[in-house]
């Protein structure tokens, strides 16, 4: 289904930050969400690159594969948890336990980012999260991941 533009309105990151035009599956029982992601020379960090065809081709960078674990995980939040940002909930990234690059994702295909909640704990105001995550294109493995997250519910501060 195409962004929602409920979730692109409420999501901690603005459109130049989430990076996904669509999101493909929503298994609420299984805990797991899937979504895809346009490539191309334009994407942040990428545009950087001094790039060379043979000892530096132009790839889709890790560290921005890291943030899109992140944007996967407010997929995750929004339609799985139910979380709101704008009800106060946000979350962080509290631990990569494990970040494996298996190939280069090389602009042009899109990615399919998928994640899912492998451990919950929860409590009135927070949720720890503990995540798996591929992401691949064509077809092939580029990424995974295994992180943990945790949900806080902010309270708007009261004037005395």
């Amino acid at each position: 289904m195409a962004l929602d533009p409920a979730f692109v309105a409420d999501c901690a990151y603005g459109p130049g930050g989430i990076l996904i035009d669509e999101v493909l599956t929503i298994d609420v029982e299984r805990g797991h969400v899937a979504a895809r992601m346009p490539t191309h020379d334009d994407l942040p960090i990428t545009r950087e690159q001094r790039a060379h065809p043979i000892f530096h081709p132009r790839h889709v960078s890790g560290g921005l594969m890291i943030h899109m674990t992140g944007v996967v995980g407010l997929v995750h939040a929004y339609y799985v948890l139910g979380l709101r940002h704008a009800e106060g909930w946000v979350g962080y990234g509290g631990a990569i336990h494990s970040a494996r690059f298996k190939a280069l994702a090389r602009p042009g295909s899109p990615l399919v980012l998928e994640g899912t909640a492998t451990k919950l704990r929860r409590t009135p105001k927070q949720i720890l999260a503990r995540y798996t995550f591929r992401f691949l294109q064509d077809g092939v493995l580029v990424y995974e991941g295994d992180q943990t997250a945790l949900w806080t519910k902010l309270e708007k501060p009261t004037t005395p």
